[in-house]
């Protein structure tokens, strides 16, 4: 493991704790909470604080560092600089401000458009998923790997029921038992800890709800790519990927084959 990925996890670590601990004074408690512009879902004063923390704490630390969140306007600077953060202060906030647990703060580094380092920490159940390049994935500091099914019939799959439609699968749609978490970072680290065996978003998604997971799962042994088969690159001009599908190394090219 570099060096410097190693020092960056470190500090991705700490700082997605100290997102959970401002999480934990205003879950539950009916947090103030807006509806974004043009259909952009709810954004809570929780999410606020926390990207203005974030947005402090790391930059601090690494002021050549780009940045990109979830709650920060956007703009060109982050092209041009080596290395930048990508953060969702609070993935899954419908399920925060209904008073769920499955919300997590996602963290990653990127280097010329991969991921570097990343941290998932859900601070109700006390979990923090972590991995950098080379390094591995952990779970609390435990190794984690993916399941071991060997076919898709039957599998537990994180999706939606609405992009089991036969329209997604020209190949015919996938025989598999649906589930479903509010948080895409959470259900990437699923995938990597081997809970449920596949993940499948068709629609577009942001790099922020993205990036950490994705590496967390490459990292314990899983295949990561966008919905049409090519690993995600990160960094982009308009920070969206198109969708992604997660899954252990032998039960990927089964789910692309029915695409």
């Amino acid at each position: 493991m570099p060096e410097a990925d190693a020092a960056d996890l470190a500090l991705l670590i700490d700082a997605a704790h100290a997102a959970g601990e401002i999480a934990k004074v205003h879950f539950g408690r009916n947090p103030e909470v807006w509806e974004k512009a043009d259909n952009g879902g709810p954004v809570s004063e929780a999410d606020l604080a926390i990207d203005r923390m974030l947005n402090a704490e790391l930059g601090d630390a690494r002021p050549d560092y780009g940045w990109l969140s979830e709650e920060t306007e956007d703009g060109v600077a982050r092209l041009n600089t080596e290395r930048l953060f990508i953060v969702d202060p609070i993935d899954g906030t419908r399920a925060f401000v209904a008073g769920r647990p499955t919300f997590s703060h996602a963290l990653a580094v990127i280097e010329g458009g991969a991921v570097t380092a990343a941290a998932v920490h859900l601070p109700i159940p006390g979990l923090t998923f972590a991995a950098t390049r080379g390094g591995g994935a952990t779970v609390n500091g435990a190794p984690i790997s993916p399941s071991l099914r060997e076919g898709l019939s039957g599998a537990a799959v994180l999706t939606h029921e609405w992009q089991m439609k036969a329209k997604n699968w020209p190949g015919g749609v996938p025989n598999v038992v649906t589930h479903h978490r509010s948080s895409l970072a959470y259900r990437l680290c699923l995938i990597a800890n081997g809970e449920f065996d596949a993940m499948i978003t068709l629609r577009n998604a942001w790099e922020w709800d993205g990036a950490a997971g994705a590496l967390i799962v490459a990292e314990a042994g899983g295949t990561v790519t966008d919905r049409n088969g090519a690993a995600p690159a990160f960094n982009n001009p308009t920070p969206k990927l198109p969708g992604m599908i997660a899954a252990p190394a032998q039960l990927h090219p089964q789910i692309l084959a029915l695409r």
